[in-house]
């Protein structure tokens, strides 16, 4: 039945993106990068697609991007689906080994099949994003047992390729796991250096200049960015709100890496750190909140079905694509309507409250699963 149910779901999905004619324009963006190293182009100056989208990631990923110039458009879109739903698989795996769980192969299939459908993972797909990869990579290495061979070089690559997980690197430092963080320092350093040996002008260029070219990603006001800069933009109707987002912001990281540090186990800690970078990055699409699956696994493992329950709902039933959002209206919405279009900060900022009322502790053991981090009756 499991078998079924997931055929059912790929191919509902695959169905839906032939018939909408869906560009995926962020697989042609990593296309065009591959392309610009491969035949020597302006990385950073490069726009395509009808959006006119620009490269914003760092050269090292530029350089990785290189085998997708090999195949045509359509068979780039069919692989990029296909390695994104293997990816999914992956991910409810590695979600599972964070809750201290070792699922069924028929219970990976039907949760992949079911978790096509939240939000941030449909995103995903249907852009043809390296999300669920960034993801997978990171939660592996966070999940190996103590004391495995390099561990963290794997969080340090996937800072590599998009920098956003390099705060791992912080909370690695603060639960005084520093050999680890030592590790992904050293293997980030690399794909630097890896980059500026492949790209040197465009390394100079990405590290002087773009990086703080927030600009670049997007408006960050619109319904897309469901980060905390997102939410006090459109609630202020300001599109940019300077201080009324850059002192909540930097008051949040630290009660984030704070809490994460004195959480009572590493999932907890790890949960944390994700959701409090999603929450003050200047911009966080909409499916880079693929950390809910890791969430809601944990959530059932630890018996919350009613909370596990009502997270899916948020992640499922997409309020903020329901609300006026074309052209400037994200930034004329009335009250009553703001909540609905920040589902997920607002999730976020509920998870860090529940935490902060919650028992913490110093770090101890890894996977201590007999304790919790959250309290038992939220």
């Amino acid at each position: 039945m499991s078998c079924v149910l997931l055929v059912v779901s790929l191919s509902s999905l695959t169905v839906l993106c032939l018939w909408q004619r869906v560009p995926m324009a962020d697989a042609l963006v990593y296309r065009a990068e591959g392309e610009a190293v491969a035949h020597g182009g302006d990385l950073y100056g490069l726009t395509v697609t009808e959006w006119h989208l620009p490269a914003t990631y760092p050269p090292f990923a530029a350089v990785l991007f290189v085998p997708t110039t090999w195949i045509p458009v359509p068979a780039l879109k069919l692989t990029f689906l296909a390695g994104n739903a293997l990816l999914l698989g992956c991910l409810v795996t590695l979600s599972a080994r964070l809750a201290g769980r070792t699922p069924s192969p028929s219970a990976v299939r039907t949760a992949t099949a079911l978790a096509l459908w939240l939000e941030p993972v449909f995103q995903t797909l249907v852009f043809g994003q390296i999300n669920l990869a960034i993801i997978c990579l990171t939660l592996w290495d966070l999940t190996r047992p103590a004391g495995a061979r390099a561990k963290g070089a794997a969080v340090g690559i996937a800072a590599g390729i998009k920098l956003v997980p390099a705060v791992f690197i912080a909370w690695l430092i603060v639960r005084r796991r520093h050999r680890e963080a030592a590790t992904a320092t050293a293997a980030l350093t690399a794909t630097v250096l890896l980059g500026a040996l492949a790209l040197p002008a465009a390394s100079v260029d990405f590290f002087t200049r773009r990086l703080y070219e927030t600009g670049r990603v997007g408006k960050p006001w619109i319904i897309d960015n469901q980060s905390l800069q997102g939410l006090i933009a459109r609630a202020l109707g300001d599109p940019a709100p300077g201080p009324a987002w850059l002192l909540p912001a930097a008051a949040l990281g630290v009660l984030g890496l704070w809490l994460a540090a004195r959480a009572p186990e590493d999932r907890w800690g790890i949960l944390l750190t994700a959701f409090t970078t999603l929450l003050v990055c200047p911009i966080s699409w909409s499916h880079h909140w693929v950390w809910c699956v890791p969430l809601i696994a944990v959530l059932l493992a630890e018996g919350r079905a009613r909370l596990a329950a009502m997270t899916t709902a948020v992640f499922t039933v997409r309020t903020m694509w329901l609300v006026p959002h074309q052209g400037s209206l994200d930034l004329r919405l009335p009250w009553w309507q703001q909540p609905a279009a920040a589902p997920y900060p607002l999730l976020g900022l509920a998870l860090l409250v529940l935490c902060a009322q919650s028992r913490t502790t110093t770090p101890g053991d890894e996977y201590a699963h007999t304790r919790t981090g959250v309290p038992r009756g939220a």
